[in-house]
């Protein structure tokens, strides 16, 4: 896990219950591991050009890796998150975490590219962080 940011205050040890989580309630085999990284709009833009060939920031890309423990990268942008926060009405944490559920269920193989696959990815986040939120008492 890594904050490679300054803009946007980030709880590092959240976000990394909340992929451990994630990874746990989807079945992952113990031993297997997720990276973390947190970025700016600027490093998010130039992610999404490379390797999506799409002009623009976004919130979360996930990059699967191929056997052995490493599931993939999730990489979180705080400024998207940030402003994502506050068009749900809903705290800057509890944003960080979705976009970090939602990229590990991205390494697990959900899309969300479909409706059908949009829906259920969604449902599925929510019901993972609610279940961390309960677990620990409401946060959120």
């Amino acid at each position: 896990m890594v904050n490679r940011q300054r803009a946007v205050p980030v709880d590092v040890a959240a976000l990394r219950r909340a992929a451990l989580w994630a990874m746990r309630h989807e079945g992952c085999p113990s031993g297997s591991e997720v990276s973390i990284a947190v970025v700016d709009d600027a490093a998010m833009a130039e992610l999404n050009r490379r390797y999506r060939r799409r002009a623009g920031s976004t919130d979360v890309l996930a990059f699967p890796q191929e056997g052995g423990g490493l599931l993939g990268d999730v990489v979180v942008c705080a400024e998207r998150a940030a402003a994502q926060a506050r068009r749900y009405r809903h705290a800057l944490e509890r944003e960080l975490r979705l976009l970090v559920i939602h990229g590990v269920l991205h390494l697990l193989g959900y899309e969300d590219a479909s409706p059908r696959g949009a829906q259920r990815m969604r449902r599925r986040q929510r019901e993972l962080l609610r279940s961390l939120e309960a677990a620990e008492g409401g946060r959120g």
